[in-house]
């Protein structure tokens, strides 16, 4: 094997590894909830070693908080339309699409969970809340530049996020694009 190969090799396998313990917590949170698995409940589903996950990982609220950033990142990615009322509109309709998905309810039961369980569970909770909420000012920076006034990165969450959430985790109607595109109006 040479030197091209065994570089190759590992990150391939390092991310579908990744892929399968995400879609295993994912799986999990939907059938049992959040707190009701383990890391070897986790590993079992996965296929794979439970050091396996202690060492990328280290526990499984790092590993609960890496499912969620990833998910989000990947399927809400902060977009870049030109203009802060575009952005927040591609946005919030990304959001909307996400947690209504099938894995939607699962992903928010368990971005609340990580906010309230415990000190380990709060610090993952912080860390995703951070991790958002600098996103979140990157596109705000971006208008900010380009002479837009913008809001802050929390008044986002608040006047945007917020609301989306508690009507998919409470079941109160859809989500349609005039009520997100209302959200985003009411904020700007």
């Amino acid at each position: 094997m040479n030197e091209r190969e065994r570089a190759r090799r590992p990150g391939g396998r390092s991310a579908r590894v990744a892929a399968e313990v995400h879609q295993a917590v994912t799986d999990l949170i939907n059938e049992r909830g959040y707190g009701n698995f383990t890391v070897g409940d986790v590993a079992a589903r996965a296929g794979v070693a439970d050091s396996s996950i202690y060492r990328r990982w280290g526990n499984l609220a790092t590993l609960l908080t890496d499912v969620a950033l990833t998910r989000l990142n990947a399927q809400s990615p902060m977009p870049d339309t030109g203009s802060l009322a575009g952005d927040l509109r591609t946005y919030a309709a990304q959001v909307a699409r996400e947690i209504t998905g099938p894995d939607g309810l699962a992903l928010l039961r368990l971005a609340v969970a990580l906010s309230s369980q415990g000190r380990q569970g709060q610090q993952a909770g912080d860390d995703l809340l951070a991790e958002r909420t600098r996103q979140l000012q990157s596109m705000l920076d971006r208008a900010v530049e380009r002479g837009e006034q913008a809001p802050d990165a929390l008044g986002v969450v608040d006047h945007i996020l917020a609301p989306m959430y508690v009507r998919v985790l409470l079941g109160i109607g859809p989500l349609t694009p005039e009520y997100v595109d209302g959200l985003v109006d009411r904020l700007l």
